[in-house]
């Protein structure tokens, strides 16, 4: 290969990571389930559904995001994916505590079986990564694409399977930009999946 089509094709391969990166996002996946999630709980009341969805969205993705952007703002954090280690804690405690929060909200309120369900596979995924990066990189982002492609397929069924190769497009896109190792990406997504399927099956 030629170095200027070599270079266009790396080139090429980083822009696509990086917009993987961003479109499956743990906070914009979290926004995503709790929506799809609690649509098919109230279904066909969709304005009941949208309701149960945005209240869990508020509590365990903008706010969490919030919290990431002003420490980026203060210039506390390096980036919105927080790719050095040592400066995740404060973040992640931040963001248990308000999908704690909305936890509470939600069972107060009497929302949706499913959706609590949903609610606490976040908590106990983000609880496993936090723990998990005291000491080691896990990646983030693979466990919450494994653990909502988890809950997807109990309840959708087994054609969403497919959606494993999501999974791995996402755990490519941590490689590719240099953000995780391959054992990283694949500790995340086994732990996403283990901690999402039974706590998601056992609730719902």
């Amino acid at each position: 290969m030629a170095p200027g089509v070599e270079r266009s094709s790396r080139s090429a391969s980083l822009r696509v990571a990086r917009i993987v990166t961003e479109v499956f996002a743990p906070a914009v996946l979290a926004a995503v389930m709790s929506l799809v999630v609690a649509l098919h709980s109230t279904a066909p009341a969709v304005g009941a559904g949208l309701g149960w969805g945005l209240l869990a969205v508020l509590f365990c993705s903008a706010v969490p995001y919030v919290v990431i952007w002003w420490g980026v703002r203060r210039g506390r954090l390096t980036d919105h994916h927080i790719g050095v280690r040592e400066q995740r804690r404060g973040p992640l405690a931040w963001g248990m505590v308000s999908v704690l929060a909305g936890l509470a909200t939600l069972v107060a309120l009497g929302a949706p079986r499913p959706l609590v369900a949903m609610v606490v596979v976040m908590s106990a995924v983000l609880l496993v990564v936090s723990a998990v990066n005291q000491t080691w990189k896990l990646s983030a982002h693979a466990a919450v694409a494994a653990g909502s492609a988890a809950v997807l397929v109990v309840v959708f069924g087994p054609a969403l399977l497919a959606l494993v190769g999501l999974v791995g497009l996402v755990g490519w896109s941590r490689v590719r930009l240099a953000d995780h190792t391959p054992a990283q990406v694949l500790a995340g997504a086994v732990a996403g999946a283990a901690v999402a399927t039974p706590a998601f099956v056992l609730l719902a």
